[in-house]
């Protein structure tokens, strides 16, 4: 074998090789010099004025009407026992547990009273109403709270004519029960006014 032969020239340029993988992300650069003051924007347009007040008077009318409508549906659903009526009133057994100023209240803010049977023919047919309902007492419309032992109508008219009190009735040895409730016989009786259980409104029909 001969000696090493002297070394040849550099040949050509081959073609690029096939791209390698992405290396490691570097790190985040520091944070640059702030930047000069950009040119002032346009005028924008004028707003409009805003009667504010009077929005806000009629959306909290709205939600006073809402409120009031939904009172009214409950109480339309409530009165789920059917309806009673005679020639002059329309009565509705409203079952919602109240004590008897509540009832009271309840019926005057619909436009009514708690239902007062005047006569025996008022009285037989709440009976009936209440009876049929399946229910055991209601409160009505007669009290004494103004003077004891002095029952009324809830329209401070007297029992002069016409009651119905269960034997042994009225009965109030402590001077505590000065509310009174009809039972499912049509019988009446003096309870506990802060007591709940439901109660019947009359409704005085209008007149053609």
């Amino acid at each position: 074998m001969g000696p090493k032969g002297i070394k040849g020239e550099l040949g050509d340029v081959g073609d690029q090789g096939n791209i390698g993988k992405t290396g490691p992300i570097g790190k985040k650069g520091d944070k640059g010099e702030k930047g000069l003051p950009g040119i002032p924007g346009g005028k924008g347009k004028a707003g409009t004025v805003c009667d504010c007040g009077r929005y806000r008077k009629v959306v909290g009318q709205l939600d006073i009407s809402v409120a009031r409508l939904k009172t009214s549906m409950k109480f339309v659903k409530n009165v789920i026992a059917g309806i009673r009526e005679t020639e002059e009133k329309f009565y509705y057994i409203v079952q919602e547990e109240k004590n008897y100023r509540e009832s009271l209240s309840h019926c005057r803010i619909r436009g009514g009273m708690l239902a007062m049977p005047k006569d025996e023919a008022a009285n037989m047919l709440l009976a009936d109403y209440v009876s049929k309902s399946g229910f055991f007492r209601v409160f009505i419309g007669v009290n004494d709270l103004e003077r004891e032992g002095q029952y009324v109508f809830t329209d401070n008219t007297p029992l002069q004519n016409y009651s119905n009190w269960k034997e042994g009735e009225p009965s109030d040895p402590y001077g505590h029960e000065d509310c009174v409730e009809m039972l499912s016989s049509g019988r009446w009786n003096d309870t506990e006014c802060h007591l709940t259980m439901y109660f019947v409104c009359e409704f005085v029909k209008k007149k053609k």
